[in-house]
C-alpha cells in the first residue's frame, strides 16, 4: 500500500487488520474512463408542501429554516418537485384560474433552488380535474402558470417540464394511454411557443412511466413507454425519466444493472436519461420478510395506514439501501437519481387533503409537531446521512468514472471527477469486514473520509455527516477495511467552494 501520509491509530489499525484477513482482500479499479460526463445530479422528490394548510398547520419559518440547513449541507444537484393544481392555481370550490394562489411555499421551494443553482424537474400530477385531462382549458392555465413561474417569477431552476405524473399507470388519469398523452405533449409544446422564451428555457421530461409495471390498458410497458417516446417525440423531449421502485434483494443481488440497462438502451445519443422518482418496496417474494415487519408497522398507526409508504425508512439499513441504488444509477450510465422523497409532510394517499394515511417516505417530517402531535418525527432518519453525502459529492457536472470489482463479494462502488477532484463511495452489504485495495486515477491531498456504520455516524449538532479523518493525502491507492453492512466515502471535492 502507498499512502503519503496516514493520520491517527485509526487508519492503522485498519492496515493491520487488513493484513490479517487477505481472504477477505478486494481490489477495486478506479480508471479515467467516463461512464457518465456531465451529470445532472442525485437529490430528491421535494414537492411545497400543498396540503399543509389542510392538515392544520403550513410550515413556519423555523421550520423553513430548519429545512435550508439540512439541504445547505446536502447541495442537491436536483430536485424534482410537482404540483397538485387543486391546491395551487385551480380554485375547485369556483372553477376559476388564480396563479397568485397559495403561491407561498412554492415560491420558497424554488427560490432556494434558484438561488443553489439546483436542476429542478417541475410538473403536474394530474390535470385540475381528470375531466380535463383531454382540454385545452388545461393547457392554457398550466402552460401559463408555468411562465408564471420561469419569467414573471424568475425561477431559472425550472429546466424541465413533467405533464403528468406515470401516465403508463391505471392510476393516473390518462390511465396508461399513450396516444393521449403524446397528443397533449404536443399540445403543451406548441402553446409554450405562444410565450416568448419559455420552450428555450423548459424543456419537457418524459416518459416518467413505472419500470416493472405493466397497464393492462396500454400496449406498452416501461421501456416500451421509453422507445415509443424516443421514436415520436424526441425533438420535443429534453430529458428521459422513469420511476423505479425495486425490492431490496433485487437490488442486493446485482439484478437491478441489468434492468436500468435495459431502460437505457433506447435513449438517442447525446440525450440524458435520470430516474425521476426512486425508492424502495417490498412486494416481491424475496422480501417478504421486510413486508411482513412493514405491515406490522402499519397496524394502528396513528397516521398512515401504509397505502403509499415505506414504514422501513427510520432503519439504518435503508441508509445503505439508497446509496446502493445511487450507485447502480451512476455505474449505468443514467444521469442523475431523485429520491423518493424529502418529507412526509408533502402528501397524504390520494392527495385527500387529510392525515390519516399520509405518505410516509421521508427522511423526517417537518410537521411532525404541529400536525401530528409527535415531535421526534421531525428528526433527521438514518439515511439522510448516506444520501446527504451521495448528493454533495457528486455534484452536478461530475464525470461519472469507471470502477471495477468483483460484485460478488457483497460490495459496490462509485466514483466521479469534478474539476480535478475527486470522490469514491462504496457500500459493504454482505456479511462479512473486505479488505479493499482501491487503485485511484490521480494523487489526491487533503482527503475526508465518511463512515456509515451502525453505532458510529459522526455528526456536528445539526445533525450533518462530518468526516472520521480529514487531511488524508493518498498517492493513488489507498486501503482500508469496509465493515459488513456500512458504508464510506472519500473525496476532496470539498475543497472547492459552490
Amino acid at each position: 500500500m502507498n499512502l503519503k501520509t496516514i493520520i491517527g491509530t485509526f487508519v492503522v489499525g485498519m492496515l493491520l487488520v487488513s493484513c490479517t484477513h487477505s481472504d477477505n482482500r478486494l481490489i477495486v479499479n478506479v480508471s479515467q474512463e467516463v461512464v457518465t460526463s456531465g451529470y445532472i445530479g442525485n437529490g430528491v422528490e421535494w414537492d411545497p408542501y400543498d396540503e399543509a394548510e389542510s392538515w392544520g398547520a403550513s410550515v413556519s419559518d423555523e421550520d423553513w429554516q430548519k429545512l435550508f440547513k439540512r439541504l445547505d449541507f446536502m447541495r442537491m444537484g436536483y430536485v424534482r418537485c410537482m404540483i397538485n393544481s387543486p391546491f395551487r392555481y385551480y380554485d375547485p370550490q369556483t372553477g376559476k384560474y388564480d396563479k397568485t394562489r397559495n403561491i407561498a411555499s412554492l415560491f420558497r421551494l424554488l427560490q432556494y433552488c434558484t438561488d443553489h443553482n439546483i436542476v429542478v424537474m417541475y410538473g403536474e400530477y394530474n390535470p385540475p380535474t381528470w375531466a380535463m385531462k383531454d382540454e385545452q382549458c388545461w393547457v392554457d392555465m398550466s402552460v401559463d402558470y408555468l411562465n408564471y413561474l420561469v419569467n414573471d417569477l424568475g425561477f431559472s431552476c425550472i429546466k424541465y417540464f413533467v405533464i403528468f405524473n406515470e401516465p403508463d399507470g391505471n392510476w393516473a388519469s390518462t390511465d396508461g394511454d399513450y396516444d393521449l398523452w403524446k397528443s397533449m405533449l404536443l399540445r403543451f409544446a406548441d402553446k409554450m411557443k405562444e410565450y416568448p422564451g419559455l420552450d428555450g428555457k423548459v424543456k419537457f421530461a418524459g416518459p416518467d412511466a413505472v419500470v416493472d409495471y405493466k397497464n393492462p390498458s396500454s400496449p406498452f410497458d416501461a421501456a416500451g413507454w421509453v422507445k415509443q417516446a424516443a421514436t415520436d417525440l424526441d425533438s420535443h423531449i429534453g430529458i428521459y425519466d422513469i420511476h423505479a421502485y425495486p425490492g431490496q434483494h433485487e437490488v442486493r443481488s446485482g439484478q437491478y444493472a441489468e434492468i436500468l440497462a435495459r431502460h437505457k438502451e433506447f435513449i438517442p445519443a447525446g440525450k440524458k436519461i435520470v430516474l425521476g422518482e426512486a425508492g424502495y418496496k417490498y412486494w416481491r417474494e424475496a422480501d417478504s420478510l421486510l413486508m411482513k415487519e412493514y405491515n406490522r408497522r402499519v397496524e394502528g398507526h396513528p397516521f398512515t395506514k401504509g397505502t403509499d409508504s415505506n414504514m422501513l425508512v427510520y432503519d439504518y439499513f435503508y441508509g445503505l439501501d439508497m446509496p446502493l441504488l445511487c450507485m447502480e444509477v451512476m455505474n449505468g450510465g443514467y444521469s442523475g437519481i431523485a429520491a423518493w422523497m424529502l418529507d412526509d409532510a408533502m402528501h397524504s394517499s390520494g392527495d385527500s387533503g387529510k392525515t390519516e394515511d399520509i405518505k410516509l417516505w421521508g427522511m423526517w417530517n417537518i410537521l411532525g409537531e404541529e400536525v401530528f402531535d409527535d415531535p421526534s418525527q421531525e428528526e433527521i432518519r438514518p439515511w439522510y446521512y448516506t444520501w446527504s453525502l451521495m448528493c454533495r459529492y457528486f455534484p452536478t457536472g461530475s464525470n461519472i468514472l469507471k470502477t471495477t470489482l468483483d460484485r460478488t463479494k457483497g460490495v459496490y462502488a462509485a466514483a466521479g471527477e469534478y474539476q480535478g477532484k475527486y470522490v469514491f463511495a462504496a457500500v459493504n452489504i454482505g456479511d462479512e469486514d473486505r479488505s479493499l485495495d482501491i487503485s485511484l486515477p490521480a494523487a489526491l491531498e487533503n482527503v475526508s473520509l465518511y463512515v456509515y456504520e451502525e453505532g458510529n455516524r459522526q455528526t456536528n449538532n445539526e445533525g450533518h455527516p462530518v468526516p472520521v479523518q480529514t487531511g488524508l493525502t493518498v498517492d493513488g491507492t489507498y486501503q482500508t477495511i469496509l465493515k459488513a453492512q456500512s458504508f464510506i466515502l472519500l473525496t476532496n471535492i470539498d475543497l472547492i467552494v459552490r
